[in-house]
């Protein structure tokens, strides 16, 4: 059973409140290195993305039972080794799928309308309609690749547009009423909207590339919500030139390290970086379309969700082991 926690990152109160209050220790360490941790005593541990937790660190911990990630990605976690050493993992992709949804369609209008050139325009005295005529969503195929939490929000917020909405997935029969699964090629054939939800991995790195732009039968807008590494930059920028991208709406970057810390301070940063951000085919944010008051709060509430229910679920494994156990064991650490 769980005992005994370990909160790695700032400003999640409600966890650590809720916790204490079912009867869990939870030490708070904000500022070590994983070096100077002494996680041999945890039971679990919940971070966000200030530090990546490796085989080293895992192998440190013998009595993990949870690695809990407040947010949608784990890729600062070495998974596989954590599965081997049978350490559940947990994030909370279902606390911010609404605010990613409705981020990701804020960008495609800003794109398609030129709702941010036209403003700055204005703001230096220029009034220039035709210019900064648009493009409606209504009657454009939006192809979603990714149809996790985030890519099936994002497809129902979406069906008010009556838009075509098609998906793409590695698992099967998981399209549903507001996306048909295809199959990639039909994903290049209609296509005039792509919008990336999908999990970093080794498959999914650098995967938006020329050769798969150049898969596409028509030019078509490009919108990155999950992982800034799926796409590479300079074959992004080479698509934006020739037109085989219309724009491309950005809430991550390749540059971006796992702590998601200023990037401006990479000192790899590619004369490509700076002609994306400064093109005005391109609208950028600093990796928040998940990041809102309402998502920050129920992210917190599913971890402990999940954390409660791992516990019960290690009691009564426990009980079922050891049947001679007291009546009031299940209740012990609560």
């Amino acid at each position: 059973m769980i005992k005994r926690i370990l909160v790695l990152e700032k400003n999640h109160p409600f966890i650590i409140y809720k916790l204490k209050k079912e009867g869990f220790i939870c030490d708070e360490n904000y500022y070590d290195s994983t070096d100077k941790i002494d996680i041999s005593v945890y039971d679990g541990v919940i971070l966000r993305s200030r530090l990546k937790i490796d085989k080293k660190f895992i192998k440190k911990a013998k009595n993990l039972k949870f690695i809990a990630r407040i947010g949608s990605g784990i890729e600062n976690i070495d998974k596989d080794y954590a599965s081997k050493k049978g350490i559940t993992l947990i994030s909370s992709p279902e606390g911010n799928k609404d605010a990613v949804a409705e981020h990701a369609i804020g960008m495609l209008l800003c794109i398609m309308n030129h709702i941010i050139p036209s403003h700055q325009q204005i703001k230096k005295g220029k009034w220039d309609r035709e210019n900064n005529r648009g493009m409606e969503i209504m009657g454009k195929t939006i192809g979603i690749i990714g149809y996790g939490n985030t890519g099936k929000a994002f497809a129902k917020k979406l069906s008010g547009f009556d838009a075509r909405i098609l998906c793409y997935d590695i698992l099967p029969k998981i399209g549903d009423t507001y996306a048909m699964q295809v199959d990639m090629n039909t994903i290049f054939k209609k296509s005039d909207v792509i919008s990336l939800h999908v999990p970093y991995t080794k498959e999914t790195k650098g995967m938006i590339n020329y050769n798969f732009i150049k898969k596409f039968y028509k030019p078509f807008y490009l919108i990155n919500t999950s992982r800034g590494g799926c796409v590479l930059t300079n074959h992004l920028v080479k698509a934006l030139r020739n037109g085989k991208i219309y724009g491309a709406c950005l809430d991550v970057l390749e540059y971006e390290n796992f702590s998601f810390e200023n990037i401006f301070h990479y000192h790899k940063l590619s004369k490509n970086f700076f002609d994306l951000i400064h093109s005005n085919k391109v609208v950028l944010t600093p990796h928040v379309a998940g990041w809102t008051q309402e998502s920050k709060s129920k992210m917190d509430k599913k971890i402990v969700e999940k954390i409660l229910l791992l516990n019960k679920l290690l009691i009564e494994k426990t009980i079922i082991q050891n049947p001679h156990a007291p009546d009031n064991y299940q209740n012990s650490y609560r």
